[in-house]
């Protein structure tokens, strides 16, 4: 048995404020101590590469007589078990050991592991390939405006291989095209339906693909929205023109070790979204990895004065399908769908399951009638922008062939994912058009017409 505490002698330190959080010494310190936890767990074996890497190194310190548990894990084996982690969040979701499960051993891998790759990356720089996919705002905004040229990069597999030997980013992940209008010039145009704000107003986080890559799940949730008696506002738009736009969640930056680009960003958002929040609106995000940093994350990025502002947005943030849930609960959801969505396999986003609000698209999707929903829950291994490395597209592809077998085992007429990031793996590995819970709405309340499931 190792001479590792289970234990820690204090809370361990998750946030880039707490002075020990780039401390060498506290940081292995932490890491040896919850690898050990998680050694003598092993429950986590399957869900990534990570823990994998650990007990492997683990096991062979132990077999070579040269340690009783994690006491010799070095800094190639940190780096090891780091690289393999995207921030999927399920080990934490299915951890005992956790402070949400009351114990007292206070584990949080996946803040650890971003701790890690934060160190790393004020020790070493920040890679190029991060450097890039932590700016997807940026990228969208280039992108949308060289759209045509844009996308024949994007479909080109020899510039696709051209790029990937550039910027470390992979030829073959299906990245998202460009639109050739973005969801706020189409927001611009749009004449609210009748009815629109009798129940209220919401503020919509479209996220980056909602704003530049998929506009189209953002413009269902307005048509939705409206369709259920609410105004949406967006900054930069009819009331809120004024005011600056929003900028990305900050889980692209936090992914690369780029804390002080994310905190800039969570505070660039906080700004936005506060005045909204005391004036007495909800927001509601249709993509489950910004939902989870604005709930879960964006506090631990932020400095002590800033620190109840962001509670207080996050308080006040649901999930897309999450506020159709509710007002389902309170009666006020429209419940007459001239559609029916026949078979539906519904993907369970990782990212939405971090957040503990069950399976809202699929309860919403639930209620339309001749229409049965049959959940996948399995990993993408895409989350955040770790797949699309060129590094770790082929593991990506070996664990999300649970995904892969499990969509194609629903035999279904329609796929949905609250995740953009899975529907682009499930898009490529099953051949099949992949949409948001929110558009199969619209289209069985007969909002937008139905869409074929072939890709």
């Amino acid at each position: 048995m190792s001479v590792i505490a289970r234990t820690p002698a204090t809370p361990p330190a998750t946030s880039p404020n707490d002075p020990r959080y780039y401390e060498a010494r506290d940081l292995e310190a932490e890491l040896k101590r919850t690898f050990q936890i998680c050694h003598e767990c092993r429950m986590c074996v399957g869900y990534c590469g990570s823990f994998p890497q650990l007990f492997n190194r683990i096991d062979a310190a132990i077999d070579s007589g040269a340690a009783e548990g994690a006491e010799t894990i070095n800094d190639a084996d940190i780096k090891a078990v780091g690289d393999q982690c995207w921030q999927c969040k399920l080990c934490y979701i299915k951890c005992p050991y956790t402070a949400d499960e009351g114990a007292s051993e206070l584990l949080d891998f996946p803040r650890l592991m971003s701790r890690e790759r934060a160190t790393r990356a004020q020790r070493e720089g920040i890679p190029l390939v991060d450097k890039i996919l932590g700016e997807p705002q940026l990228i969208g905004q280039i992108g949308v405006l060289t759209a045509p040229l844009s996308n024949l990069v994007t479909r080109s597999q020899l510039l696709r291989k051209v790029q990937e030997k550039v910027t470390g980013i992979s030829a073959e992940f299906p990245l998202p095209t460009f639109a050739k209008e973005t969801f706020s010039e189409w927001l611009k145009a749009h004449p609210p339906a009748a009815g629109a704000g009798e129940l209220g107003e919401v503020v919509l986080f479209a996220t980056c693909y909602g704003e530049y890559n998929t506009p189209s799940v953002a413009q269902a949730a307005v048509l939705v929205l409206e369709h259920n008696g609410y105004n949406v506002r967006y900054p930069g738009i009819g009331e809120d023109e004024k005011t600056d736009v929003f900028t990305c969640c900050g889980l692209p930056n936090i992914d690369g070790g780029d804390v002080a680009g994310a905190t800039a960003k969570i505070e660039h958002n906080v700004a936005l979204l506060l005045p909204h929040v005391r004036a007495g609106r909800k927001i509601v995000v249709p993509g489950p990895s910004c939902g989870m940093m604005i709930k879960k994350e964006w506090h631990e990025y932020v400095g002590r004065s800033r620190e109840a502002e962001v509670k207080e947005v996050a308080a006040a943030t649901l999930d897309l399908m999450e506020f159709l849930v509710v007002l389902g609960k309170e009666k006020k959801l429209k419940r007459e769908f001239p559609k029916s969505l026949g078979t539906v396999a519904y993907h369970a986003a990782c990212h939405l399951r971090a957040q503990k609000v069950g399976f809202p698209g699929m309860r919403v999707l639930n209620a339309v009638q001749d229409t049965e929903v049959r959940m996948v829950e399995e990993c993408s291994a895409v989350d955040g922008t770790w797949g699309m490395k060129a590094a770790h597209y082929e593991t990506g592809r070996k664990y999300a062939g649970k995904l892969t077998r499990g969509i194609n085992d629903a035999e279904a007429d329609t796929v949905v994912t609250d995740c953009s990031l899975a529907a682009l793996r499930i898009g490529k590995e099953n051949g099949v058009h992949v949409i948001h819970p929110i558009e199969a709405l619209a289209q069985a309340y007969g909002l937008i017409p139905r869409t074929s499931g072939a890709a």
